[in-house]
C-alpha cells in the first residue's frame, strides 16, 4: 500500500585496512560518488577547535580536524534546535512547518509529528541514481510506539538497511544506576561499579550474558567494574564466579550508551529486535555503530554507489565513560568521573566526543578511505578516493556543555546562535582547493540538495511537493562562489499529541521547559519534573500539573517566586549581518488567567567573529522602537520573509499522502491504515490517537477543498 521506492544501490567493496592499508581509488566509470554521512548528536559548533572555538578546553578531534582541513568548513551553518526536527529537515529538504515534526520526538507524540511514509526521504531520492542506503546508529525520526510501521520504521522511510537503537523516547535510556543489579539503585550513577577508593571492589566475578564468567582485576586506574561493563558484561564486586549467576545480576535493563535496544531492518523488509542479552546491544553506542558500517561497506559489490549513515547519539545526555582508550590518560582516570554531576558531565561530554572522533578515524581506516602512518597520524587524501564525506551536528550543544564564549542559556531546544548554530564540513573528490572556510549561509535543510546534486540529481524536480533545499555542490567546486541563500530559517517547537496534549513541565535551573519529552529525559538533562509522577517535594505531587505556567501558577499560590518560562515555540529568520527571533511562550498573569499565551519578537545583530563572535545574548535586542534606517529595513524584510514562509504551508485537511489534495486516493489509504492498524498514523486527522470512521468523515467532507 504504501509502497517506498526499492532502492537497488551497490556499494564499492573496499578490501579491510591495516596500518598501510591502500586507500580505495575512484572509480573511473562514471559512476556518481558514495556518500558517507556522519551526524554527531548535541554537538553545536562551540565545541570545534576546526572551526576556531571549544573554550578553554575543547575536545581533541584529530580526525575531523584532519578532515576538515582536507575539505570546506561551512562556518555559517543553522540546523533546527533539536535533533529530530533536524534530522527530519535534512533527509526530507523541508522546513518543520511543512511536515509537523517541531520538537525532539517523545513517546507521546503521534505519527502526524514523525516523517511520514509518503515523504520523498533521501534514501528514495538518490534510488534514482541506483544507490542503496543504509543508516547506522540513532534513528528518532519516528517513533515506534505510534506508528504503524513499527520496528521497520526505517525500512518505511526507504532505507535497505538499518542497524542501530529505537529507543522508546529515541535518545539513549537512563543510566542503570544499579550497575546490572548488583547494588541499589542510585549507587552508582555512570552503570558500572567503582574501585575500591570508590566504596566498590579492586576484584570480582565478570558476568557475561553467554554465561561465562571470568575473575578480573583493576587495571592501574581502571576499576574492574569498567573492565567488566567495556566487555558487555556485569560486575559482581569482591566476590568468586558462581555458577549458575546470582539471581541478582539483571542483563535485561538498558543502560544509557552502554546497553541499547538494538534493532535490525535487513534488505527484505525484516525487522528484528535484538535482546540486551546480545553483545551488540552491550556495546558503547560509537563503536556498535561504526562496526556495523564497516560490515556494511565492505560487503557491497563493485561500481554501484551507496549512502551510509552513521548516525551518532554522541554527545546526547546521559553523558557516561566511553570505552577506555589505552592511548588517552584522561580517558583512563575519568572512571571517578560522577556522571549526575554538572562539572563532571563537561569532562564527560569532551571524553564522549573524542571517542567519537576516534571512532570515525577507525571507520575511515577500515573502509579503505584513509591510512594511518607507524606514529599513528590520520592520512586522508579525499582526492584519491571515490566518497564524499559530510559531518554536521544536529542541534547546539546541551545548555552544561557550552563552551564560552557560547551563550548556556540560549543553546539547544532555542532558536539562538548556540541552540542552532552548527559545525558542518565536506570533503571528497568534487571538493576543489581544499582547506577552505566558505562563510555564506547554509542551512541543514541543504544537505537534502546536496546529496541529490552529489548524485547528480535535482531534487527540485525529483521530490512533488515544496522542498527548502538550496544549493550547495557550487560552494565545493568553486572557490570563488557567492553566497546563494539570502536569509536562513530554523524552528522548533510542541509536536501532535493526541487531544491536544503537551509534554509536562521539567525545571532545568531556574527555568521551567517542556521540550523533555519524559520525566525520564528530564531527570537525565538534570532537571525536577513537574508532570504526571513527579517526586521532588518542591512540586505539586504525583498528580503532575498540566504546563510550565501551571508550576508557576502553583508557586504563585504558594507565596513563592516564579519561575523563568522557555518558550513553546522559537524560530528565527536572518540575513548576512541581522536576527529575527520570535518566542511564543504560555506566561502565568494571575489565577484567573494562570496562562496567557504570549509572543515575543527580538531583533538582534550577529556575526560569526572567531573567536569571539557577537550572539543573540540576554540584553543584546536592537530596541524596535529606535531602529536606524538600515536596521529598520532589514527588520521589515526579514519580518515580510517570515509571514510569507510561514503562510507558504497552508493546511489541507485530509491529505494524508502529502500530494496536494484529497481524493480517492486519501480514503483507500485512510482503509488501509484503519483496518490493518487502527492507532495512531498520518490519517488520524483529528488527532485522538485512532484511524477510524471519524477520520474517514474528514477526508470526504474535504475532497476537492485543498488551498
Amino acid at each position: 500500500m504504501i509502497a517506498r521506492l526499492t532502492t537497488t544501490l551497490i556499494l564499492l567493496a573496499i578490501t579491510s585496512s591495516a596500518v598501510h592499508a591502500r586507500v580505495a581509488q575512484p572509480r573511473r566509470t562514471g559512476t556518481p560518488p558514495n556518500i558517507l554521512f556522519v551526524i554527531m548528536d548535541d554537538v553545536g559548533i562551540d565545541q570545534m577547535a576546526a572551526f576556531g572555538y571549544g573554550g578553554v578546553t575543547p575536545p581533541s578531534t584529530p580526525s575531523i580536524d584532519r578532515i576538515a582541513r582536507a575539505g570546506v568548513r561551512f562556518h555559517n551553518a543553522w540546523a533546527m534546535p533539536a535533533c529530530t526536527p533536524s534530522r527530519a529537515v535534512m533527509f526530507d529538504g523541508r522546513y518543520p512547518l511543512r511536515t509537523n515534526v517541531y520538537g525532539a520526538l517523545g513517546p507521546n507524540d503521534l505519527a502526524n509529528s514523525m516523517v511520514s511514509p509518503f515523504e520523498m526521504t533521501v534514501p528514495k531520492v538518490l534510488d534514482e541514481r541506483g544507490y542503496q542506503s543504509a543508516i547506522f546508529g540513532k534513528f528518532h525520526l519516528a517513533l515506534q510506539g505510534h506508528n504503524p510501521a513499527g520496528l521497520a520504521m526505517p525500512h518505511d522511510l526507504g532505507w535497505d538497511y538499518f542497524a542501530g537503537w529505537l529507543d522508546d523516547t529515541g535518545d539513549p535510556s537512563s543510566i542503570d544506576t544499579t550497575a546490572g543489579g548488583v547494588a541499589e539503585s542510585g549507587t552508582w550513577s555512570c552503570g558500572f561499579v567503582g574501585g575500591a577508593a570508590a566504596g566498590g571492589a579492586d576484584t570480582g566475578a565478570c558476568y557475561l550474558a553467554s554465561g561465562s564468567c571470568a575473575a578480573l582485576t583493576g587495571e592501574g586506574t581502571v576499576p574492574p567494574g569498567r573492565i567488566c561493563r567495556d566487555r558487555g558484561g556485569i560486575f559482581d564486586p569482591g566476590v568468586t564466579c558462581q555458577s549458575p549467576p546470582p539471581d541478582k545480576i539483571d542483563f535485561e535493563t538498558l543502560s544509557g550508551h552502554w546497553v541499547s535496544p538494538y534493532v535490525i531492518n535487513h534488505e527484505d523488509g525484516r525487522a528484528e529486535e535484538v535482546p540486551p542479552t546480545d553483545p551488540r546491544a552491550r556495546r558503547f553506542r560509537a563503536r556498535q555503530a561504526v562496526d556495523d558500517a564497516i560490515e556494511w561497506i565492505r560487503n557491497r559489490p563493485a561500481n554501484r554507489p551507496w549512502m551510509a549513515t552513521v548516525s551518532f547519539a554522541t554527545a546526547h545526555t546521559p553523558v557516561m565513560q566511553p570505552p577506555v582508550d589505552e592511548t588517552r590518560l584522561e580517558h583512563d582516570v575519568a572512571s571517578g568521573l560522577d556522571c549526575g554531576n554538572v562539572v563532571d558531565q563537561r569532562v564527560l561530554t569532551n571524553l564522549m566526543i573524542e571517542s567519537l572522533d576516534t571512532e570515525l578515524s577507525r571507520l575511515l581506516v577500515e573502509i579503505g578511505l584513509a591510512r594511518r602512518t607507524r606514529a599513528g597520524r590520520l592520512v586522508y587524501r579525499p582526492k584519491d578516493t571515490d566518497t564524499m564525506i559530510v559531518i554536521v551536528g544536529d542541534n547546539g550543544s546541551l545548555g552544561n556543555a557550552v563552551k564560552l564564549p557560547f551563550d548556556p542559556t540560549r543553546a539547544k531546544g532555542t532558536a539562538y546562535q548556540t541552540g542552532v548554530w552548527v559545525p558542518m564540513l565536506t570533503a571528497g573528490p568534487l571538493v576543489r582547493r581544499p582547506d577552505r572556510v566558505v562563510s555564506s549561509m547554509v542551512n541543514i535543510a541543504d544537505l537534502f540538495q546536496l546529496f541529490g546534486e552529489i548524485a547528480g540529481l535535482d531534487v527540485h524536480a525529483i521530490v512533488p511537493r515544496p522542498i527548502d533545499s538550496q544549493s550547495m555542490l557550487p560552494y565545493l567546486v568553486n572557490p570563488r562562489q557567492r553566497s546563494i541563500r539570502r536569509t536562513n530559517f530554523t524552528q522548533v517547537g510542541q509536536n501532535i499529541q493526541a487531544n491536544g496534549g503537551v509534554n509536562g513541565p521539567c525545571l532545568i535551573s531556574t527555568t521551567c521547559t517542556q521540550i523533555p519529552v519524559s520525566k525520564t529525559v528530564c531527570e537525565d538533562n538534570n532537571g525536577v519534573w513537574w508532570g504526571v509522577g513527579a517526586e521532588d517535594p518542591s512540586t505539586a505531587g504525583p498528580a503532575g500539573v498540566e504546563s510550565c505556567c501551571n508550576v508557576n501558577a502553583y508557586r504563585a499560590a504558594e507565596g513563592e517566586t516564579l519561575y523563568d518560562i522557555a518558550p513553546e515555540i522559537s524560530l528565527a529568520i536572518r540575513d548576512e549581518v541581522y536576527k529575527l527571533v520570535q518566542n511564543t511562550t504560555k506566561l502565568y498573569e494571575s489565577q484567573e488567567q494562570p496562562c496567557v499565551e504570549t509572543v515575543q519578537t527580538e531583533f538582534y545583530e550577529i556575526d560569526e567573529a572567531v573567536p569571539l563572535p557577537r550572539l543573540d545574548e540576554e540584553g543584546t535586542q536592537l530596541p524596535l522602537d529606535a531602529l536606524t534606517p538600515v536596521q529598520q529595513a532589514s527588520y521589515d524584510a526579514l519580518s515580510a520573509e517570515l509571514a510569507t514562509l510561514l503562510q507558504s504551508a497552508p493546511e489541507c485537511t485530509g491529505d494524508g499522502n502529502i500530494d496536494g489534495v484529497v481524493d480517492a486516493k486519501d480514503l483507500g489509504n485512510w482503509a488501509y491504515f484503519a483496518e490493518s492498524y487502527g492507532l495512531s498514523s498520518v490519517y488520524d486527522i483529528d488527532h485522538d490517537g485512532l484511524t477510524d470512521a471519524a477520520d474517514r468523515t474528514l477526508v470526504v467532507e474535504n475532497i476537492g477543498i485543498c488551498p
